[in-house]
């Protein structure tokens, strides 16, 4: 029997989600996935100081501390590229996730700086946080042929607003979900299909596949091995090198749970989000109101610490 990884790959695509290129290369995922969090944390390690200094050599010594962290994110991402075949995440400053015009305008940013390398827009998505604003950012990115993946969505009115604005990706965080649920009923056995994440990501992909949206699904923040397997058979998913190890290990079966050919047969409305109906979705929505500003406050506290670090390397 083969491994829990090697059956997972047969029908959904696996994403790394690390800035560690060792896990990368271990686990052979088609795609890798990065946020300010874990650059942050990769950035700190020793085996990765050349290319901190390579981002602030090559910002030139008047660039501003978020030119250095665009540089920074693109130095890692193009490392990525060379190890997976498929696609690098590359994500929006944190502190623009209500600013349509200044996420639009860092995204080409980003962007010109792969093309500059001699990577295609195919190979590159900027990940963008999935308020109303960053929605409407990515919309208009994706007119450009800049592919987006939405991130810290935690409701299904995000996940319809984000297939509405024909995104290529959405980041539903399972892990994330379950934890607000144990935080609000800690005696709950949320295990398996009873996973709160898992229900809401297996509703995400079932009106997807229903009404024929083309913007993937990749399940992302899982909290054990038990939510993957859940998921399995979800267009794509993202998982820490911890985890991976752990479906490496084992041989156990593993069987497909999300399947396009019987979501086709769900009873479901199809349903639409205007500004008016998201915001006021969200405000009836506790777990998503909260969980998407705390991901905003924790992306943008670890962009202030990355700034920092900088600086000092600066002198």
């Amino acid at each position: 029997m083969s491994t829990q990884l090697d059956q997972l790959k047969q029908f959904t695509v696996v994403v790394a989600d690390t800035g560690d290129f060792a896990s990368m290369k271990e686990f052979a995922p088609r795609d890798a996935t990065t946020n300010p969090s874990l650059i942050l944390k990769a950035a700190a390690m020793p085996a990765y100081a050349s290319l901190m200094d390579q981002a602030i050599k090559d910002a030139g010594a008047t660039a501003s501390l978020s030119d250095v962290i665009d540089r920074l994110l693109v130095v890692f991402g193009l490392e990525i590229l060379k190890i997976v075949p498929g696609r690098v995440s590359s994500e929006v400053d944190a502190r623009l996730s209500f600013d349509t015009a200044a996420t639009v305008a860092k995204a080409r940013e980003i962007m010109g700086l792969y093309e500059k390398a001699g990577i295609g827009r195919d190979r590159v998505l900027i990940k963008i946080a999935s308020t109303w604003e960053g929605i409407k950012a990515a919309e208009l990115l994706e007119k450009e042929g800049i592919h987006c993946n939405l991130t810290l969505l935690f409701s299904f009115a995000q996940a319809v607003a984000c297939a509405e604005a024909k995104i290529t990706l959405i980041s539903p965080f399972v892990g994330r979900i379950l934890d607000w649920h144990k935080a609000k009923n800690p005696t709950a056995n949320f295990v398996g299909a009873a996973d709160p994440g898992v229900i809401s990501v297996t509703q995400i992909y079932t009106y997807y596949k229903k009404f024929g949206y083309k913007t993937e699904v990749m399940g992302a923040s899982f909290r054990n091995t038990g939510e993957i397997i859940e998921l399995a058979g979800c267009d794509l998913l993202t998982i820490a090198p911890t985890l991976l190890a752990e479906l490496k290990a084992s041989n156990e079966p593993l069987v497909r749970k999300l399947d396009p050919a019987a979501a086709a047969s769900a009873n479901l409305k199809q349903v639409s989000f205007n500004e008016a109906a998201f915001r006021f979705a969200m405000n009836d929505d506790a777990l998503a109101t909260e969980k998407t500003a705390e991901g905003i406050r924790q992306f943008s506290v670890d962009i202030v610490k990355l700034e920092q670090l900088i600086a000092q390397k600066r002198g």
